[in-house]
Formats: structure tokens, sequence, C-alpha cells
């Protein structure tokens, strides 16, 4: 963790430092300027189905309500 700028953390990633910046609100307390975290990005397949699956129910319902 880099910096916090204006309710925001700095995040930089790799060698290349890549900056993302991500609400202050969503970090683990006691995070401050220098702070190592280790990010996870997981697939999660089955409940982006079930997800996908209720999202077509619904848009389903406002075509049979607009006809």
């Amino acid at each position: 963790m880099d910096r916090f700028e204006g309710g925001y953390a700095v995040l930089l990633f790799g060698d290349a430092e890549i900056r993302v910046d991500l609400p202050q609100v969503l970090l683990p307390p006691g995070t401050g300027e220098g702070s190592l975290l280790r990010v996870s990005l997981v697939l999660e397949p089955e409940e982006e189905g079930e997800r996908r699956d209720r999202i077509e129910d619904l848009l389903g319902k406002l075509k049979d309500k607009s006809k």
C-alpha cells in the first residue's frame, strides 16, 4: 500500500507498479502506508451461473409486463 488519497488507498502492483485505487473502507484495520497486502481474485463460476439465471428471469418478467 503506497498512500492514501481522498478516501482511497493507492496500491501499486508488481515491478511495473501498476496503480489501483481502492476505497479505504475495504482495507483491513491497521493498514497504513507501506503495508504489504495479499490480494486474491477468484472466479466463482457456480455463483456466476446463478446470477445469470436470476437476471434472465427478471428480464423475462420485465418483457412480459411491457406486452
